[in-house]
């Protein structure tokens, strides 16, 4: 199956396990033209609602109660299932980026899809379905602005995907101190994955800037207006993290103390 057809695919497919369909063999012999699609198909009872403040995630003092754990784990399954879908679009909005590129998109595709099976089992564990819990736009509202793989990647890999470097351990810990191990492990099987994701997004960064910018300042500003760099962050801020994945202390230096 061609690139191009898969993502049609997986935006289009109102059933989960269609949103998870992987071919055995993809190729790219046929990217055509760019495609900018408006808004995914979901499965039924699994659309975008309207996130409100009485939506935030369950406090860490709550974490002692399952059910709160399962609220925090079906969110960031949310967070997957839009990362797939995002990475859909961009393999169709950007059909003459490098191949080796979109060959990496695929590659990350695949393993977020993976993730949210990973979260499917741990939730269906708990007593809950995936999809039982409100689902949100979250980061789908920045793909209007996605109009470049430089936006692309400063935007998915270098932001949200950054901030799992402190979003996942930070969790992990915490089903961890509540005797949850399997939601631990979980956690630290995502933040292993999203090394390697940031690590993606900070190759090309370097390969796409203009050779006398910073990598800071380029990120800075590929951002979307009103995407702020402290998205970039969790609750704790890991520097070490983020020096695994490439970024450099300049970069680490002004996002540490970016409020």
């Amino acid at each position: 199956m061609e690139f191009r057809d898969w993502a049609v695919h997986l935006l289009s497919a109102d059933r989960l396990e269609d949103k998870l369909f992987c071919p055995d063999v993809l190729t790219d012999f046929c990217p055509g033209p760019a495609v900018f699609w408006k808004e995914p198909t979901r499965p039924a009872g699994m659309g975008f609602e309207k996130h409100t403040r009485r939506d935030k995630l369950p406090r860490v003092n709550e974490m002692n109660n399952p059910d709160k754990r399962a609220v925090c784990l079906h969110r960031f399954a949310g967070h997957e299932l839009l990362a797939v879908e995002i990475m859909a679009y961009a393999l169709l909005a950007f059909p003459d980026a490098p191949p080796h590129f979109r060959k990496g998109i695929v590659h990350t595709l695949k393993e977020e899809q993976e993730h949210v099976r990973r979260y499917q089992k741990r939730l269906a564990e708990m007593g809950v379905q995936f999809g039982d819990l409100p689902l949100y736009r979250h980061f789908w509202a920045y793909v209007p602005h996605l109009t470049t793989p430089l936006r692309y990647i400063s935007t998915l890999s270098l932001t949200f995907e950054m901030a799992n470097l402190d979003f996942a351990p930070f969790y992990g810990a915490i089903f961890a101190e509540n005797g949850d191990m399997l939601s631990s492990e979980l956690m630290e099987g995502i933040f292993d994955d999203e090394i390697k994701h940031v690590s993606f997004g900070c190759r090309w960064l370097k390969n796409f800037k203009h050779p006398t910018d910073t990598n800071w300042k380029t990120w800075r500003e590929s951002l979307p207006p009103l995407l702020q760099p402290i998205r970039a962050k969790g609750p704790e801020f890991y520097a070490d993290h983020r020096r695994l994945a490439g970024i450099d202390e300049e970069w680490i230096a002004h996002l540490k103390n970016h409020l």
